[in-house]
């Protein structure tokens, strides 16, 4: 592993420690602008990096949830729980992708599309429903001949 990437997962990893607690207040106190801020800033930093290093499968996590804070911080959406909630799940995602940095060196194979539809959601107002693909309809019956 070169030492850029390594020097990324040990930021990466520090700001996801700071996440947690930040996170912690803002569910406490989503009003508070100073926590709101730190959040954005860090999620931001963390998504910049991937760009650079070209790890597009955290990138694309991290901006998701990037989009949900940034409605948050100018004051186009409300916290909400739910949106909490999901930008918990971007985090413990971009953790699983981080682990699989650390052991091999790469991303990790996976489909974030679910996760990153329901951040999109969150951003655009529209709630989990709205995110979830939609049902396929049963085939029509034959009528009889």
């Amino acid at each position: 592993m070169d030492d850029l990437l390594a020097d990324f997962l040990t930021e990466t990893n520090e700001g996801l420690v700071a996440l947690d607690a930040a996170l912690v207040r803002l569910e406490r106190t989503p009003q508070d602008a100073a926590t709101l801020s730190e959040v954005f800033r860090i999620v931001h930093t963390i998504k910049g990096t991937c760009g650079f290093l070209g790890l597009t499968r955290m990138e694309s996590v991290a901006h998701a949830a990037e989009n949900v804070l940034g409605r948050y911080r100018d004051g186009t959406r409300p916290v909400t729980q739910q949106g909490i909630s999901l930008i918990l799940a971007a985090l413990d995602r971009i953790r699983v992708i981080v682990v699989g940095l650390e052991g091999t060196g790469a991303e990790p194979a996976g489909d974030d599309s679910e996760l990153i539809a329901r951040l999109n959601a969150e951003a655009e107002g529209k709630g989990a429903a709205d995110a979830a693909p939609a049902a396929t309809p049963a085939p029509e019956a034959a009528a009889p001949a």
